[in-house]
């Protein structure tokens, strides 16, 4: 007698039966029949291999009836022979058909996979700055990556499991009716008691494994936060080791006890449902066996009745599950299809403008910015628990900007924490898009130009820069792919990095680690700085990019800025007012407002905020 499928039905019933209630929106299931429209081919391939499988798992016990009753009782070897052959052939072409049905399941699940990946992939990085702000990146990876192989595992499970069970059920209670109503009645009976402990059981599985995943998320977090560059370092610093290996310890133990749970509950399971399923044999073999020696059933009736008994209780338990089962599926794809229903705040027109060649001018329009609000930025489910603003949507961070940039002019911006600059400087490629007003490169508004454009036409270096965890080259060439050697190996030399590349023995293979920690603050600074200059863009902006530099390196990268900045627009954050001496305007902000432009020269002569500042600075 084959076995039920009890190790797959005690995996179904850890499903959380919670995700039954959840309400979804309308018009769900028909989005997921799209991504099915997609591989209809193969869908119909994989109903038809369910059903030849189907029919197959019943052709078996009948196949032994007919050796037994015409073989083997009638003494006709030609018979065994013929039977036996067939029997050895269904199990072949069983084998065969259960290869290529998981090769075409697993061909749509894969490509619902990439289908869904590369959507939310892309629809991810569309998004406004303020939405990866705001969002949890391990909440938002999740999406990516859980939801999406959640929800594919559930559509393919669902609909081969589903489906599958569905055919066996009802091909092979319909062969049992026919081989024996009375004996199958019998069975029948015994369904409820199959069906009690699996879904008693069950409750304690979906349990355990809810608080394991939980644990196991928390552990996944906490390793996350502590095993990169800047966790270890704050551990190191401030940190406990003993007490950091207790709490590591407290949560995997209690990991292990769950686990411990879920096996022997498991296991307890399967015993259950094996006591019943031998129980249910004891039956068919004790009423069989009377109805045999009563001259009513056949001995290789009695005996196919056996095999078909063994193909039946497993679905039934599955298919007691089914709407658990439903739901997970749609509670996933809703899950993924909630961030591809977020809106990006910023977009590209449906006719794009070109940005004029040649030098850029860059002016401001009575430009008014306020942050958006949260529900129109991010989704509550990627932020966590706390969705508080640091500041109010309907505060203004600029108001009424307006200042014309000639192109090729270098303008710096000065003024207090907090006043405005670094919003001012992220409105031009575009992070966000202005209130009121606007803003033109070339004459032409920046909302009217793709956004791709935009950014291929600027380069930014802000004060905190980013490096990939690879190699030099790749860093580099990121702002320039069809970078020769020759070029990126200039770009360093220009932004004081000359004397560390030739000390490099890999060069530009050089991994630079985590966030370039294997760099100093000041040597990632000049990277990015050398990364913009291989960009060579018309317009850059400069958000304290000589911050972690010591004096001896910014003056050389100031020398190389004047060589890269020449016929170029650029504007520069400041906060060392000696950087900015030589700027054609200096613009200073307060409160978001310009409250005062001019020389460096004029501005100390007027004595308002600049000169304040520039006194607090060199007072010594």
């Amino acid at each position: 007698m084959s076995m039920p499928p009890v190790w797959a039905v005690a995996r179904s019933l850890t499903r959380d039966r919670s995700v039954a209630e959840e309400k979804l929106p309308k018009g769900t299931i028909k989005r997921i029949l799209a991504y099915a429209d997609a591989s209809k081919a193969l869908i119909a391939w994989l109903m038809i291999l369910l059903i030849a499988g189907s029919l197959i798992v019943v052709a078996q016990p009948l196949l032994s009836r007919y050796v037994v009753d015409e073989g083997i009782s009638k003494s006709d070897r030609n018979v065994v022979i013929v039977g036996a052959a067939l029997i050895a052939l269904t199990a072949i072409v069983d084998a065969v058909l259960a290869v290529i049905t998981r090769f075409v399941s697993s061909r749509i699940g894969e490509q619902l996979i990439l289908d869904l990946r590369t959507q939310v992939f892309e629809h991810v990085q569309s998004q406004s700055l303020g939405f990866f702000m705001r969002t949890q990146t391990g909440a938002l990876v999740s999406r990516v990556n859980s939801d999406v192989i959640g929800a594919q595992r559930a559509f393919t499970s669902t609909l081969s499991g589903v489906i599958g069970n569905i055919i066996r059920v009802v091909l092979v209670l319909g062969t049992m009716f026919t081989l024996s109503w009375q004996l199958t009645l019998g069975v029948l009976v015994l369904v409820p008691f199959f069906l009690l402990p699996a879904r008693w059981m069950g409750r304690r599985l979906q349990q355990l494994t809810r608080e394991q995943m939980q644990l196991n998320a928390d552990m996944q977090a906490s390793m996350t936060e502590k095993f990169n560059v800047s966790g270890a370092l704050l551990v190191k610093l401030f940190g406990n080791l003993a007490v950091e290996v207790r709490d590591f310890k407290t949560k995997a133990s209690r990991v292990r006890d769950i686990g411990v749970n879920i096996a022997v509950s498991s296991n307890v399971l399967f015993i259950s449902l094996m006591l019943i399923a031998a129980l249910a044999t004891a039956l068919v073999y004790g009423f069989g066996g009377l109805y045999t020696i009563a001259g009513t059933v056949s001995i290789g009736t009695l005996l196919a009745l056996i095999g078909l008994l063994g193909q039946v209780y497993g679905p039934l338990t599955s298919l007691s599950n089914v709407r658990v089962e439903v739901m997970t599926a749609l509670v996933s794809f809703h899950r993924v299809f909630e961030v591809l229903d977020l809106e990006p705040m910023v977009k590209d027109v449906e006719d794009p403008r070109e940005i004029p060649q040649g030098p850029l001018s860059l002016d401001f329009e009575g430009v008014t910015f306020k942050y958006p609000a949260a529900d129109d930025i991010s989704l509550a489910s990627l932020e966590g628990v706390v969705r508080s603003d640091l500041r109010s949507s309907d505060e203004p961070i600029l108001q009424d900007i307006t200042v014309s940039i000639p192109a090729g002019a270098l303008v710096a911006l000065v003024g207090p924490s907090g006043a405005g600059k670094t919003t001012m400087t992220s409105l031009i490629p575009r992070f966000y898009d202005v209130t009121s007003g606007c803003i033109r490169i070339g004459d032409v508004d920046i909302r009217e130009v793709r956004q791709q454009d935009l950014r291929d036409a600027i380069g930014v270096v802000t004060q905190d820069s980013h490096l990939f965890h690879d190699t030099i080259r790749m860093n580099l060439t990121y702002a320039k792919a069809n970078a020769t050697d020759e070029e990126m190996i200039v770009a360093l030399r220009q932004a004081a990095l000359g004397d560390l590349f030739d000390s490099l023995a890999d060069g530009l293979d050089t991994v630079v680690g985590d966030r370039g920690h294997r760099l100093s603050g000041g040597e990632k600074q000049r990277m990015a700085i050398a990364r913009v200059l291989l960009k060579s863009p018309r317009i850059i902006v400069l958000d304290e990019a000589t911050s972690h530099l010591d004096s001896e390196s910014e003056a050389l990268i100031q020398a190389a800025f004047e060589q890269a900045l020449r016929g170029r627009t650029a504007m520069v954050i400041a906060h060392r007012l000696s950087t900015v001496r030589n700027a054609d305007k200096i613009l200073v902000l307060d409160a978001g407002r310009i409250v005062d432009a001019g020389t460096h020269d004029e501005l100390l002569a007027r004595g308002g905020l600049y000169a304040d500042l520039y006194r607090i600075q060199f007072a010594d």
